[in-house]
C-alpha cells in the first residue's frame, strides 16, 4: 500500500465544497449572533461595497436582519434541541398514569394562564381608570380655579 492510498493528498477534497465552507459560515455567524451579521455586513461594505450589499440582501431574504433576536444567544443545535424536547413532550408516552397526570398537569397550567392574563387585563383596567379619574380630576380643578379669573374680568 502506497502512503497516497493511507493519506490523500494535500488540497481541496470533495467533502470541503463552497456549499459545506458556505454553511460552516453562516453556521457560525448564527452561533456569534445578529450583532456577527451586521459586523460582517459593515465589512463587507468598507472592502468592496457589493459585498455589504450581497450580506444585506441575504439578511434581508433569509429574515435574519428584521427578525427580533433570532437566537437569544443560543446555537443553532439547541434551538433543534428545544424543538424536538417540546415536539416529544406532546406525544403519548405509552403510561396511561403519566399521560393522564401529564395532561391534567397542562390543563391546570393553562387555567393559570388564562386566570393570570384575566388579572393583568383588570389590573391595566385599573390602572387606566385611575389615570382617567386623576386627569377628570385635574380638569375640573383647573375649570374651578379659572372660574373666578373670568368672573373677575366680566365683572370689571
Amino acid at each position: 500500500m502506497s502512503s497516497t492510498e493511507v493519506y490523500p493528498p494535500s488540497g481541496p477534497r470533495p467533502g470541503l465544497d463552497r456549499a459545506s465552507w458556505f454553511s460552516r459560515a453562516e453556521g457560525w455567524l448564527d452561533d456569534k449572533g445578529k450583532g456577527a451579521w451586521i459586523a460582517a455586513m459593515i465589512v463587507g461594505f468598507v472592502i468592496f461595497w457589493p459585498i455589504g450589499l450581497v450580506f444585506l440582501a441575504y439578511m434581508i431574504w433569509s429574515k435574519r436582519m428584521f427578525s427580533k433576536s433570532r437566537n437569544c444567544g443560543m446555537s443553532r443545535s439547541d434551538h433543534h434541541q428545544s424543538f424536538n424536547a417540546a415536539r416529544s413532550a406532546m406525544r403519548p408516552s405509552g403510561n396511561s398514569a403519566f399521560d393522564a397526570y401529564k395532561a391534567e398537569t397542562l390543563r391546570r397550567l393553562q387555567d393559570e394562564q388564562a386566570s393570570f392574563e384575566e388579572f393583568l387585563i383588570r389590573l391595566r383596567d385599573a390602572k387606566d381608570k385611575a389615570e382617567f379619574d386623576q386627569f377628570m380630576e385635574d380638569r375640573a380643578r383647573k375649570a374651578r380655579t379659572s372660574e373666578p379669573d373670568a368672573g373677575n374680568t366680566a365683572a370689571a
